[in-house]
């Protein structure tokens, strides 16, 4: 153990020593506790890492398409940018946000949820409509891409400060509050075993006075004075 930890000032008593044990007990049962839950995030961890480089590769191609898309409807339908601002009256598509748990941590995941309106119905009548629905579905396909990378990333970003504040927590316990607590632990049985050494001894002190006391010969003898001496001196 290192011999810089200090101790905690407590009074050497046996209650103490008993309220240690526990508090040394349930220590280091909370940095077992942690360290599993730090292992268990830092899997999820490296698994959303993962998730993020291939969402990011999916989405860049996915994004891509969706304007290459973009530029053929207008080459056909001409600028079409002006009917859908007209009919956008309300959100076509909105977010919802739901949690996820994990070792206790609660993590943001976002999810796509249609309105029901469509501000593309009037749209490409004249020409270029089917060009125009491809990319409608190019565009809806990249947006739920790019809730599920802005989900990972939230969500990665999360678990990066827990498991910050999951290893603080572990090195405090396991440098800090554990070897502490087991050098005070150590201060008081050791002030226990020496009271209880000094107690012997002093024992054992009474008990060689007491012998040598009853062993000791008795040369004075007393006798009780008899009743016709007390009378005769009564009389007189």
């Amino acid at each position: 153990m290192n011999d810089r930890v200090q101790k905690n000032n407590v009074l050497p008593t046996r209650m103490v020593l008993l309220t240690m044990k526990l508090r040394l007990k349930s220590a280091k049962k909370g940095y077992n506790l942690l360290k599993k839950k730090a292992e268990a995030l830092l899997f999820k961890f490296r698994s959303l890492l993962k998730a993020i480089i291939k969402s990011k590769s999916v989405l860049c191609t996915e994004l891509q398409e969706a304007f290459i898309s973009m530029a053929q409807a207008t080459f056909q339908a001409g600028d079409f940018s002006h009917l859908i601002l007209e009919n956008s009256t309300t959100p076509t598509i909105k977010v919802r946000i739901t949690t996820d748990i994990v070792a206790g941590v609660k993590l943001p995941v976002f999810q796509r949820r249609l309105t029901g309106t469509d501000a593309y119905q009037y749209t490409g009548l004249g020409k270029g409509g089917k060009q125009i629905s491809v990319c409608k579905a190019k565009f809806i396909k990249a947006t739920e891409l790019l809730l599920e990378l802005a989900s990972l990333k939230t969500s990665f970003q999360a678990l990066n400060e827990a498991i910050k504040a999951t290893r603080r927590r572990v090195n405090a316990l396991e440098y800090i509050i554990v070897p502490r607590l087991e050098k005070t632990v150590e201060y008081v049985i050791s002030e226990l075993e020496e009271k209880d050494r000094e107690e012997f001894f002093r024992l054992k002190r009474v008990q060689d006075k007491k012998k040598i006391r009853r062993d000791a010969p008795t040369d004075f003898t007393w006798e009780a004075p008899s009743v016709q001496e007390n009378t005769t001196d009564l009389m007189l």
